[in-house]
């Protein structure tokens, strides 16, 4: 589904510059699993801004289910963005003054699906996450496990093809954060390919694989 194909990314002209990403290659397949792990500053965040199609690279190329984005315009990223990616964050980023039944629609307003659909999807995902009940709520009533699944409920909306999770448990406590990895690994089971970065052995064990960074280059495990 995914391939990074000699992936590099310069934020800076200048030729001793590094580079956050370095001549990365990587493949992720349809239904899979995959944790990203790396010291700060390896390259982690920006390889996951680029799958997720925020960012684009400086060198290289990036297919995304078998299609090569190379020459695809801004615009034309945001839209495959909006069909096809669903992002979870650490920071919830939900919106205050609007309650968790809009907050999950804001991606159906933005891909301009017709309001008629609305309820219908929202009201799946909401079951999904275990919040159909508390759909009028806004999010300073909620705990941050709750604020959280709400967050995966409004990225699973428009039914994403792939789910980019950055530290999407790194502000929760042991119980709230074992409740998200269980929703991840359950959307996983139910055929949703997932990109996470996290910090934690632990939480990388739910994955089925584990892709190593350091200095923007994928490297083994005995090297981290």
């Amino acid at each position: 589904m995914i391939t990074l194909a000699n992936v590099s990314k310069r934020y800076s002209p200048e030729p001793s510059a590094s580079a956050a990403l370095d001549c990365v290659d990587l493949t992720v397949e349809r239904g899979e699993f995959v944790a990203i792990m790396g010291p700060s500053g390896s390259g982690k965040t920006t390889m996951l801004n680029i799958v997720g199609l925020i960012d684009t690279p400086s060198s290289g190329r990036y297919l995304f289910g078998g299609t090569d984005l190379s020459n695809r315009s801004v615009d034309q990223l945001a839209e495959l963005r909006r069909r096809h990616v669903g992002f979870i964050f650490q920071s919830f980023h939900l919106v205050a003054d609007l309650d968790v039944r809009a907050n999950v629609e804001l991606p159906l307003h933005y891909q301009g699906v017709p309001r008629a659909q609305w309820r219908t999807r929202v009201r799946e995902v909401l079951e999904l996450v275990g919040l159909d009940a508390r759909s009028r709520d806004y999010p300073d009533e909620l705990s941050g496990g709750e604020q959280q699944r709400v967050a995966i409920a409004r990225a699973l909306v428009n039914d994403p093809s792939l789910i980019v999770a950055d530290e999407p448990t790194g502000s929760l406590d042991d119980r709230r954060d074992a409740e998200v990895l269980d929703m991840l690994s359950t959307l996983h089971r139910e055929g949703a390919t997932v990109l996470m970065v996290t910090h934690s052995e632990d939480r990388a064990a739910r994955a089925e694989r584990i892709v190593h960074l350091r200095h923007g280059r994928i490297v083994p495990a005995a090297r981290i």
